[in-house]
């Protein structure tokens, strides 16, 4: 899944680098990108998603999340990308995640799927985890670029079973978010095992006072 998903990425990368240029050209800044595609997924999720009109809803989040890869296109048509964009990127994107899957935990709750939305609420917590892990692994030094189930693979998962329950197969929505839930928390798994596994072996002996302060910097 990963090699597939891979070259799917990539070459959506490359079909958007002519847009990007354009844009830069243009004067636009990628943050503004950022926003308006943030944004655009929010109203797909919370106008849509949340009173279970799926299809539109999809359409609407897709649309919208896009955007996300354009602003790294203008990134790269820039020749490089600032700290703050990478920052401002990867908050937007949690944003984005929570308005997708909160809102079709609501809606799954509401129309008494109780168990269903449950898994959802899994899957969103867990997506949150999987972001954190290489997002703190990176700040320590790690590189944590693992994982069968990114980002990418998550949306383009919930967007099929979303499309599925829309067009009339009742049970296409639950089986992608069943699935999703096994993905997530194997990618978790996966991550924190690729870290560990670069830590090293820990030292035979530590200090008193090393023990204590251990674990302060979250």
């Amino acid at each position: 899944m990963a090699k597939i998903f891979g070259s799917f990425k990539s070459g959506v990368r490359a079909a958007f680098d002519p847009m990007g240029r354009a844009l830069v050209r243009a004067g636009v800044s990628p943050d503004a990108i950022t926003y308006v595609g943030t944004a655009g997924v929010v109203v797909g999720g919370v106008v849509f998603a949340a009173r279970g009109q799926l299809v539109l809803a999809t359409i609407v989040i897709t649309l919208s999340a896009l955007l996300d890869v354009l602003d790294g296109a203008m990134a790269r048509a820039r020749g490089s990308s600032s700290r703050y964009g990478a920052f401002l990127d990867s908050t937007m994107d949690r944003v984005a995640d929570g308005a997708v899957f909160g809102s079709l935990t609501w809606w799954l709750f509401v129309d008494g799927q109780h168990v269903l939305a449950g898994v959802t609420l899994f899957c969103l917590i867990g997506g949150q985890v999987v972001s954190y892990i290489r997002a703190r692994a990176q700040s320590l030094g790690f590189s944590c670029d693992v994982g069968i189930a990114e980002r990418m693979e998550r949306l383009v998962l919930v967007g099929i079973g979303a499309l599925l329950t829309g067009f009339g197969v009742s049970w296409g929505l639950g089986a992608i978010m069943w699935l999703l839930a096994g993905l997530t928390l194997v990618t978790a798994v996966q991550r924190i095992v690729h870290v560990r596994r670069q830590d090293g072996p820990a030292p035979a002996t530590r200090t008193e006072d090393a023990t204590v302060n251990e674990g302060r910097g979250e």
